[in-house]
C-alpha cells in the first residue's frame, strides 16, 4: 500500500486551546503537511475560510461564540463559500452516538475522538483523500454524502445521481 501524501494539503485546525491546537498543528507537521494555520475561535475561523481554500478543517466542537456544528452547517450552507465542500474533521473528548450523528446530519466529514494520536489523523486525511465522497444538496441536508457503503437501492425514493 502507498504511504499517503499529505504535502500538498492546507489545513485549518480550529480549537478553542491554543495548546491543544499546536499540538494538532504539530502531529499535522509530522505526517508533512504542507500548510497549517490555527484559529481559536469560530470568527477567526469564518475570516480565514473566507480568505484561503483549504484542503481539509479540523475543528473541535467546542468553540465560541458559535460551535463547532453551527461552524459547519454555516459553512455548508454558504452557496458560494471559497471552503463550502471542503472536508471536515471533528475533534471531540466526549462524544456520543448522538453527537456524532448530528455531526454527520450537519455536514462533517469524518470524526476524531480525542485523545488521539498523528497515525489517526493520517487515516481520517487518508480516507478524505483516497475516497472523497460527493457532496449533496438535497432533502435540507447539504454537505458529503453520509452514506458510506454503496448499495444498489431501487426502491421508489432512491436520488438521482448527477
Amino acid at each position: 500500500m502507498l504511504k499517503p501524501d499529505f504535502s500538498k494539503l492546507d489545513i485549518l485546525v480550529v480549537d478553542p486551546s491554543p495548546h491543544m491546537a499546536a499540538l494538532v498543528g504539530q502531529m499535522l507537521r509530522h505526517i508533512k503537511v504542507r500548510r497549517i494555520d490555527e484559529a481559536h475561535d469560530s470568527d477567526r475561523a469564518a475570516l480565514l475560510l473566507q480568505s484561503h481554500r483549504f484542503g481539509a478543517i479540523m475543528l473541535n466542537d467546542r468553540l465560541l461564540p458559535m460551535n463547532g456544528l453551527a461552524l459547519v452547517r454555516a459553512l455548508r450552507q454558504a452557496g458560494e463559500g471559497l471552503n463550502r465542500d471542503t472536508p471536515v474533521i471533528m475533534m471531540s473528548s466526549e462524544p456520543d452516538a448522538a453527537e456524532i450523528t448530528a455531526a454527520r446530519d450537519a455536514g462533517v466529514t469524518e470524526f476524531l475522538r480525542k485523545p488521539f494520536a498523528a497515525q489517526h489523523i493520517a487515516s481520517r486525511l487518508n480516507a478524505i483523500m483516497a475516497a472523497p465522497r460527493p457532496f449533496v444538496e438535497g432533502g435540507g441536508f447539504v454537505g458529503p454524502d453520509r452514506r458510506r457503503r454503496r448499495g444498489d437501492y431501487k426502491g421508489s425514493e432512491r436520488r438521482s445521481r448527477g
